[in-house]
């Protein structure tokens, strides 16, 4: 039986506060550099061969400051932090037309991040798994309690979840780009 193949597109984060044209500008840069550091995998030249699906989302503001935690003061470089942290291959653009601010953050993610249909979010896997008449009462009371406790609760079907949208990195990826607006 064939492998499905799975949609790829390349997301982006920008600052806020740039023309529109300067946003898609960030993100062609960010994308060059993307293709420098990561041209040769299999991912990207799966991305380039067949989806070249960009998403340009609102990543707020860039300021390379840190407080006392370590924790930068502009949410563009904490998103960056974010991706290092979970171990994202991303690429960046520090423009230096803007005191060499950090203005563009970018990855390719297959469609188990957004594809909502064939890869619901967790509560609405767990009402289809759990709930499979849609006693309102039953997903009421699962939509009231808190992501991290449903995760202890029904730990072999969140396990199971983890799977189907393909690991815990895809998880974070579902989780930064949730509710994030387009540039």
């Amino acid at each position: 039986m064939e492998e499905k193949q799975l949609e790829l597109r390349m997301y982006f984060f920008v600052p806020y506060n740039i023309s529109n044209i300067q946003k898609s500008l960030q993100a062609g840069h960010a994308a060059l550099e993307y293709a420098h550091k990561f041209g040769q995998t299999e991912l990207f030249i799966d991305f380039i061969t067949n989806w070249k699906t960009w998403i340009i989302l609102n990543g707020g503001t860039t300021n390379e400051q840190r407080d006392f935690d370590g924790i930068p003061s502009g949410t563009l470089n904490q998103i960056g932090d974010q991706l290092q942290d979970n171990g994202i291959d991303f690429s960046f653009f520090y423009e230096p037309d803007l005191n060499n601010a950090l203005t563009a953050l970018c990855f390719i993610c297959d469609e188990r991040v957004f594809n909502k249909k064939d890869y619901p979010d967790f509560k609405d896997y767990l009402n289809k798994i759990i709930n499979p008449e849609n006693d309102i009462i039953q997903k009421i009371t699962l939509n009231n309690i808190q992501y991290d406790d449903l995760k202890s609760i029904y730990s072999n079907l969140y396990k199971e979840w983890i799977r189907l949208i393909g690991g815990v990195k895809n998880e974070f990826l579902r989780k930064l780009t949730k509710d994030k607006k387009l540039a």
